[in-house]
C-alpha cells in the first residue's frame, strides 16, 4: 500500500490534470453542475454494481470515476468563487469530528445503536443542518432505499419496535389488509395497501440486518442468470420461448437452479 505522502501527491496530480482538461478540452470546458448530474448518478450506480459483485478491479475503477465528479463539482464551485475542494474536505473533517464526540470528545457510548442515536441528535444541532429527523432523506432516492432510510432514521431516535419479532405481526396484518382489498377489487386501495405491505417488509429486513435493496438486487441477478439459461437452452433445442409450455420452461428453470 502507499504512504500518506504518496496518496496526497496522487490526489494533487488528479487535481492538476482536471485543471488542464477544464481549460484545454472542449467537453470538460462546457460542463456544468446540471450537465454532470445525470452522469454522476450513473457513475454511482456503476460503483454499486461493482460493490454488489465484489469486483475489486471495477470497484477501484468506479471509485476513480466518482472521485472525478467530486473534484469536478468542486472545480466548478471554485470558478464561481463559492468553494473549492479544500472547503469540501475541511467541512467534511469538521462534521466527522463533531458527530463523533465519543472519539474526539468525552461522550461515552457502549453500542453501535448509541452511536447512531447520537449521530441523529447531533445532526439536528448542526449549524445549517437538518431541522427535522427525516429532512435528511433525499426526496430523489429510489422508493425502496428511501423507505429503509426513513425507518433507520426514525429508529435512531428511539421510534422502533421493542423486540424485532414484533414486526411480524405488523407484516401479517398488512398482508391480510392487502388481500382483502384485492378481493374487493378497489385498485386505489390495493395500491395503498401494497405500499403499506412493502414498507412493513422493508422494516422486517432492517430489523434483521438485511438491506432490502441489496437483497432484491441479488435476486434480480439470480433470476437473470436462470432465465438466460432457459433462453439459451431453448435455442439449443430449436424451440422459441413463446412456443414452449410453462412446464417445459419450469423444467429448464430447475435445471438452471441445479447449476
Amino acid at each position: 500500500m502507499h504512504t500518506r505522502e504518496e496518496k496526497i501527491e496522487a490526489l494533487g496530480r488528479v487535481i492538476d490534470t482536471l485543471d488542464i482538461l477544464r481549460v484545454k478540452c472542449p467537453w470538460y470546458a462546457k460542463q456544468t453542475n446540471e450537465s454532470l448530474r445525470s452522469n454522476t448518478i450513473e457513475e454511482v450506480y456503476e460503483l454499486a454494481d461493482a460493490l454488489i459483485h465484489s469486483d475489486n478491479a471495477n470497484i477501484r475503477k468506479e471509485l476513480g470515476d466518482v472521485l472525478l465528479h467530486i473534484l469536478f463539482y468542486s472545480k466548478i464551485g471554485e470558478e464561481k468563487g463559492e468553494f473549492d475542494i479544500c472547503d469540501v474536505a475541511n467541512a467534511l473533517n469538521e462534521k466527522l469530528i463533531f458527530r463523533h464526540p465519543h472519539v474526539f470528545g468525552t461522550t461515552e457510548v457502549h453500542s453501535t445503536g448509541e452511536v447512531l442515536q447520537n449521530w441523529e441528535e447531533l445532526k439536528l444541532k448542526e449549524k445549517g443542518g437538518n431541522r427535522t429527523v427525516l429532512a435528511g432523506v433525499p426526496q430523489s432516492l429510489p422508493a425502496l432505499i428511501k423507505a429503509y432510510r426513513i425507518q433507520e432514521k426514525a429508529a435512531n431516535v428511539g421510534f422502533d419496535w421493542e423486540e424485532r419479532s414484533q414486526v411480524w405481526d405488523k407484516f401479517l396484518e398488512e398482508a391480510t389488509e392487502f388481500k382483502a382489498e384485492v378481493e374487493s377489487g378497489n385498485k386505489k386501495n390495493m395500491e395503498a395497501e401494497m405500499g403499506d405491505l412493502l414498507f412493513s417488509l422493508v422494516n422486517v429486513a432492517r430489523l434483521y440486518d438485511i438491506h432490502p435493496d441489496d437483497a432484491l438486487e441479488l435476486t434480480n441477478q439470480k433470476f437473470i442468470r436462470r432465465f438466460n439459461h432457459i433462453e439459451q437452452r431453448s435455442k439449443e433445442i430449436g424451440k422459441s420461448l413463446k412456443d414452449m409450455t410453462l412446464a417445459e420452461m419450469d423444467s429448464l428453470w430447475n435445471e438452471a437452479k441445479q447449476k
